[in-house]
């Protein structure tokens, strides 16, 4: 049976990221097709998705007349269909990996709003205001107190959903070179992260195409 995963712009598409990372740590074969979310084109790529898909949106997942629709569905499927192998066993753990990345699906794609996926991208990327450097420090904190309660090098100590739902957020924030000196042990995590070679193949490929420039970013 084949399986489809119908990704977006590789330096737009944030959650399709998200859903890419965890099928391919899942090491779950799949046959990507990537959907141009680019303005103007965008409307009418993904008018075509809701063809079989209700949002409309990337990332859908296709495995014969079974469609997986939103990147924490699919994230979870690809947990499924490793045998669960990225979510932690313990019970407790396990409920701190879906707490964790709840919290990033509902609502931490409002951190720092304006620095948005795609400014990761800009070759002119401007420095973060002081609000935007403390909700960067209020989000390293988090991710800091887990490590020192699990013993790193991971947020649940092995390798988990939760450490790859924030991919996104690490790329677009340290683009921008907050200072992390207090949250030592978040930093060292964020490279570990942007060194799996997964990650690494998303982002040679997202840096090769041309910047996707947003209005707000530069706003006063």
């Amino acid at each position: 049976m084949s399986r489809i995963l119908y990704s977006g712009t590789r330096n737009a598409s944030s959650w399709a990221f998200r859903a890419w990372l965890a099928l391919r740590e899942a090491q779950v074969d799949f046959e990507e097709r990537i959907v141009d979310i680019r303005v103007p084109q965008r409307y009418d790529n993904l008018a075509r998705i809701r063809a079989f898909s209700p949002p409309g949106a990337v990332p859908v997942l296709v495995e014969g007349d079974h469609v997986v629709y939103d990147s924490l569905a699919i994230m979870e499927y690809a947990n499924d269909l490793s045998g669960g192998a990225l979510l932690p066993r313990d019970l407790a753990a396990r409920a701190t990996a879906r707490s964790l990345v709840s919290w990033q699906h509902a609502g931490l794609s409002g951190l720092c709003a304006r620095l948005s996926f795609e400014s990761a991208f800009y070759p002119d990327r401007r420095a973060m205001t002081e609000n935007e450097q403390a909700e960067t420090e209020r989000i390293a904190a988090a991710w800091e107190g887990a490590l020192q309660r699990n013993g790193g090098p991971w947020l649940c100590a092995e390798l988990s959903l939760a450490d790859l739902a924030f991919v996104p957020t690490v790329v677009r924030l340290l683009a921008h070179a907050p200072d992390l000196s207090a949250y030592p042990l978040s930093v060292e995590w964020a490279s570990r992260l942007l060194r799996r070679p997964a990650v690494d193949e998303w982002m040679r490929h997202a840096r090769g195409l041309p910047p996707v420039y947003l209005d707000d970013y530069r706003r006063d």
